[in-house]
């Protein structure tokens, strides 16, 4: 059976594809006139559009013409006497000026030693002439959708650093460090809520950074000139609960030899932070509840009624909808505390905040007599495979005993003390979590295009994208920090 005058159907099928980059072209460069017909000829028949170049300099100029989405450059040119020094020099030209731009290396078996070189300079792979049509198209095919996604993950960057530098420059951020998309998506609800007085619930896991979440709402309010009044809900005796939130008379209590002023009375105008919210007790919740549906309360040992004007700010690591299902927790107190509800993430979902509070941490621990360490390479990727179940508070910890047992300038995986399924090889290498590993046992490590093509199906959703490659989301996390592979892409693609 033929189509379009005579042509195999499977071609005629092959000729109406869409380009797997739409617009972009393959750059073919060679100066044999007879490859670069039968390279360009192969990719067309294959619905990938490209563009021949028969010297360094006119790719050069292609490269900066046009939309190139991959580079078959060849190694070898007449002009050249070096043994191949200007296909390297090429090679390097390009990479400097887009070192996205996927490159494709093609050599005699005289060039090998060189083309294997420069794929460790970045070059994406080789192929030795003859090559293998089927691998060749295969691989240029999974460059240029490479490419295309290298470019989005780019221009994402990008949006998430502008709207990071516009918060930053609208709203005091109280000197908050954090790049990941996580918290942005935090902060952006917190400075948009934070005029208003409504009652705020900052819930997440200890050490995760609710107090600082709860200083930027304070900071950007029109209370901010006002106080800031922290108490520690949870952490009272019912007892003593009454007296620290609402003050005592003289002789009201045992050991009472002075008026006490009370949180609410101090924070009058400003903010109230109730932390440690899930541990108060019955009667706790009950006493807190009447004063905020009246904002009217009475010291301990008095008759007497006073009014306060406090916003509500509280945080807590329970479940407190659990909490209310179980009879722990009063529904009514609830949602008279959580009109907004902000979820602070544990640092083990935001592994691209990881390296840069670390980086913050290190000169506060340092002295004249004792200089900042830095972090090497397997300590950086040690830090972004740990799991943190203490979160920022440990990874301080974690930064602050490195810096002071460090024997030399570098701070290594042994100097940060992390506990759990890390363990190094005998080459120095952090070895990745068991939970990385794939039914048969082997260690499953996707590699950087199968992750960008999953998160581009699934629309930038970790956990969709983790589910098709078969890994956990926290798995994934993880090869994607030690990959370079951003998370930015989660709250656009949300919007």
């Amino acid at each position: 059976m033929k189509a379009r005058g005579g042509e195999p159907p499977a071609l005629t099928e092959r000729r109406g594809q869409r380009s797997v980059a739409d617009s972009a072209k393959v750059l073919v460069v060679d100066d044999n006139s007879g490859i670069r017909t039968a390279l360009t000829m192969l990719l067309e028949v294959h619905g990938i559009s490209a563009v021949a170049m028969a010297t360094p300099g006119e790719a050069l100029d292609a490269v900066a013409r046009l939309d190139i989405g991959v580079v078959i450059q060849d190694m070898n040119y007449s002009e050249d006497t070096t043994g191949g020094a200007e296909g390297v020099r090429l090679f390097r030209e390009i990479h400097e000026t887009d070192p996205d731009l996927p490159i494709l290396l093609m050599t005699a078996w005289t060039n090998l030693e060189t083309a294997v070189s420069l794929v460790k300079e970045g070059a994406e792979d080789y192929f030795a002439k003859p090559w293998n049509d089927d691998k060749l198209v295969h691989s240029v095919t999974k460059l240029l959708t490479l490419r295309k996604l290298r470019l989005e993950n780019r221009r994402l960057l990008a949006q998430s650093d502008r709207a990071r530098r516009k918060l930053a420059e609208n709203f005091d951020l109280c000197g908050i460090v954090y790049k990941s998309s996580a918290m942005q998506e935090v902060l952006a609800l917190a400075t948009s809520v934070a005029q208003s007085d409504a009652a705020i619930l900052i819930t997440g896991p200890n050490g995760s950074g609710k107090e600082k979440i709860a200083q930027i709402i304070q900071a950007n309010s029109r209370r901010r000139g006002e106080p800031f009044v922290t108490v520690n809900a949870g952490g009272l005796p019912d007892d003593l609960l009454e007296a620290e939130l609402f003050g005592a008379e003289p002789g009201a209590y045992t050991g009472a030899k002075t008026r006490r002023e009370g949180r609410f009375e101090a924070a009058h105008g400003g903010t109230l932070f109730l932390d440690e919210l899930g541990n108060l007790s019955p009667k706790g919740q009950m006493k807190l509840l009447r004063v905020l549906q009246t904002g009217e309360f009475e010291r301990l040992g008095s008759n007497r009624t006073q009014k306060v004007d406090v916003r509500i700010l509280s945080a807590t690591n329970a479940d407190l909808r659990a909490a209310i299902k179980s009879g722990a927790f009063r529904e009514d107190l609830y949602f008279r505390l959580a009109v907004i509800e902000i979820h602070v993430p544990p640092l083990r979902s935001r592994v691209e905040d990881i390296l840069p509070l670390a980086e913050w941490c290190l000169p506060r621990f340092s002295s004249p007599d004792r200089p900042a360490r830095e972090l090497s390479q397997a300590s950086r990727e040690a830090l972004q495979l740990y799991d943190f179940p203490g979160n920022v508070r440990e990874l301080q910890n974690k930064v602050q005993r490195a810096s002071l047992v460090a024997q030399g300038s570098m701070i290594e995986p042994a100097d940060l003390d992390l506990e759990g399924n890390l363990t190094m090889t005998a080459q120095g290498q952090v070895r990745r979590p068991a939970e990385e590993a794939s039914l048969d046992g082997e260690p499953y490590a996707p590699e950087l295009s199968e992750i960008e093509e999953a998160l581009a199906r699934s629309s930038g959703v970790i956990s969709r994208a983790a589910a098709e490659l078969g890994m956990s989301r926290q798995a994934l996390y993880r090869r994607m920090a030690r990959l370079g592979i951003s998370m930015e892409r989660r709250m656009t693609a949300r919007q």
